[in-house]
């Protein structure tokens, strides 16, 4: 829920809808007062085409006047059932019919679900028509993140290869996706100042092996060890349990450039995964969870 919430945009629309049924009622009685008498000619407006095409002000036909005023009955009628201001004489909610449908739903495909529920992570990603399934769900709510391929994207990982923040475990998956993750990187840059974080920049550069300042990463192992030892560990190899990854390979969550760990080191990094558990159920979590599973458990990722 919002924060703030006020009454005010229902009122506002209602009085916009009610002013257009209004208004269009009385343009529609206006255009009809003039008519021709019998054996009357309607006069030209003045306004020419093509050099012979001129405009007759002739009345409106009655057929589509009636139209007209249908469709505002219509209107009218539909404000009256349907959510207003007043919520509408059948009570009709969106919320409410997408409550049934995936009611109904849930109990057409839950069968399906709970098929592969009680199987192992690990057995459901080797089975086709559980990886489908887990497919379609993962193109449904992860992509935005981590992409059709998911192979993610700057500051969302990558779920292809082997290498994982917090585990790469059917269980520690299956919690990922479950109940979320909050990773947080503290900003150093106010404790450390502008020379001590390019120090740290170019030891972290060091450790994967990348090209540095040899001086700044001398100068950085020091500051390395006083202060990023309890996350990463003092050969910079990170902490699944603390989500704090592996700064000696080649794979970045928010690229390996200089200036790109200096942002990192400097102003620290907040990145979260939603829990989708109360949203899915235990049942699509458990297929999704074996589809990632799958992911990078199989030949090309190993």
């Amino acid at each position: 829920m919002t924060d703030f919430q006020s009454i005010f945009w229902d009122y506002w629309i209602a009085i916009i809808v009610i002013g257009g049924i209004v208004a269009m009622t009385l343009l529609l009685m206006s255009q009809g007062v003039a008519k021709l008498k019998k054996g009357e000619n309607a006069e030209v407006t003045g306004h020419k085409w093509d050099g012979d095409l001129e405009e007759y002000n002739n009345p409106l036909p009655g057929w589509w006047v009636m139209m007209f005023y249908m469709t505002i009955v219509f209107s009218a009628v539909y404000l009256v059932l349907y959510p207003g201001v007043w919520g509408g004489l059948w009570k009709w909610t969106s919320s409410d019919q997408y409550g049934k449908e995936v009611i109904q739903a849930d109990s057409k495909y839950q069968v399906l679900y709970d098929k592969y529920s009680k199987m192992p992570i690990a057995a459901v990603a080797q089975n086709q028509e559980a990886k489908d399934m887990g497919k379609r769900l993962f193109l449904t709510y992860c992509i935005q993140c981590h992409g059709a391929d998911a192979r993610g994207a700057k500051g969302f990982p990558n779920l292809t290869d082997s290498d994982w923040l917090y585990g790469s475990s059917p269980e520690k998956i299956l919690e990922s996706i479950a109940s979320g993750r909050h990773g947080q990187m503290p900003a150093w840059g106010a404790v450390l100042g502008e020379e001590k974080v390019k120090d740290v920049a170019n030891y972290v550069l060091q450790l994967s092996g990348k090209p540095r300042n040899e001086l700044r990463a001398s100068r950085g192992a020091e500051t390395f060890k006083q202060t990023c030892v309890a996350c990463h560990g003092s050969d910079g190899k990170g902490n699944q349990d603390l989500g704090a990854p592996n700064l000696t390979d080649n794979i970045w969550l928010y690229q390996d450039t200089e200036a790109s760990i200096i942002e990192t080191v400097t102003n620290g990094r907040s990145n979260v995964m939603p829990a989708w558990k109360d949203f899915l159920g235990d049942a699509k979590v458990h297929l999704l969870a074996g589809y990632v599973y799958g992911l990078s458990n199989n030949e090309k990722a190993k």
